[in-house]
């Protein structure tokens, strides 16, 4: 399987880091993964739960704080999502996936955790304040529309880490303020109930950041501007094709100036397993029509074993009912263990 590591060397950063380290990492299921998770996030989580033991969240009632709506399509791309992270070729023995929904003490542990935050800390958190401008077509102008569960769905996130006490979060910059108000939360607890929750610690991703194929800040499953892990040879190319560029002639390196075609440029060398300056020679004299071929030549080079593993993995139902199966007992089993404390030290253990 092709492999790419962030120049920042993403495993040298794990030398310092504990042996009885528990991650915990996942994805909300609205959509199929795409190739901005693999190269920003996917290839890394596969390298640090080769390291340690990793918790596999699929956020399925995160996803319903604005998608309520539509349970189907959540529920669907559960399965989706599950199949895009197997296909890594995790190992199962040291890696759990499982249903967010599936595990009651999450549920419980939010409701005692929304004792300890304000609304107004909720409002403040800059992550929350941007992700509701980026849906005002749900929740309105000002967010006149906005629901108590996606505005505490931090407290959410922090009951998801701390029932699996887990200790050390994977994330990228917009997400770090979840982990800070994750730590003024577990911080709260300890001090009037007693010494229950370390503090998780944020890994900050290494990974490369992909932008839409339309010019977007990134690439977004509801802004359909992405190349989907699942999709063929054939859906690729017709993808690449129609991808944002420029008029300018020849293709460069200019993030600032060019930044459609420098995206393309990264997304080359990461398939081809080179640096941009490596293939920037190449590259130069090419028309964008040629070029853009080329990329999805390399890219479905690239994905190609990654693609047969993971439709094999799709059409068996049974295996991925068995995994989920098995995530259940696993992540139920240690989320017990946290709320036998967690009941004592807020006497309620009746």
């Amino acid at each position: 399987m092709p492999f790419f590591l962030s120049k920042n060397n993403f495993l040298e950063r794990l030398i310092t880091i504990m042996s009885e380290t528990i991650v915990l990492t996942g994805d909300r299921p609205t959509g199929p993964l795409h190739i901005g998770h693999y190269f920003g996030s996917l290839i890394n989580r596969r390298e640090l739960a080769k390291q340690h033991r990793t918790f596999i969240m699929l956020a399925d009632v995160q996803a319903l704080t604005d998608n309520w709506d539509n349970p189907q399509k959540v529920r669907d791309n559960v399965y989706e999502v599950l199949a895009d992270n197997l296909a890594l070729g995790l190992d199962l023995d040291n890696v759990t996936l499982y249903i967010q929904s599936q595990i009651p003490q999450i549920a419980e542990l939010t409701v005692f955790f929304s004792n300890l935050v304000t609304i107004n800390r909720l409002k403040r958190n800059p992550t929350v304040k941007a992700e509701i401008e980026q849906k005002s077509e749900k929740f309105g102008e000002d967010g006149v529309s906005l629901t108590y569960g996606f505005l505490g769905y931090p407290v959410s996130q922090a009951a998801d880490i701390l029932s699996l006490q887990s200790n050390l979060i994977p994330v990228g910059e917009d997400q770090l303020p979840m982990i800070e108000q994750t730590r003024e939360i577990a911080t709260k607890f300890n001090r009037i109930y007693g010494e229950v929750f370390e503090l998780p610690k944020e890994l900050l991703s290494t990974g490369s950041r992909i932008i839409g194929l339309d010019g977007n800040a990134k690439m977004s499953k509801s802004l359909n501007n992405c190349i989907y892990l699942r999709d063929s040879a054939e859906e690729t190319i017709k993808k690449l094709i129609k991808a944002k560029t420029d008029s300018i002639e020849g293709i460069s390196y200019n993030p600032e100036f060019r930044p459609e075609v420098s995206n393309l440029v990264k997304l080359y060398a990461l398939c081809s397993e080179q640096s941009i300056e490596a293939v920037l020679p190449e590259l130069e004299s090419m028309r964008t029509g040629d070029f853009k071929m080329k990329l999805a030549e390399s890219m479905n080079d690239y994905f190609a074993e990654f693609r047969a593993k993971r439709a094999e993995i799709f059409a068996d139902k049974a295996y991925l009912q068995e995994v989920l199966e098995k995530g259940k007992r696993e992540a139920l089993e240690r989320a017990e263990q946290t709320m036998q404390k967690v009941r004592q030290a807020m006497k309620i253990d009746y």
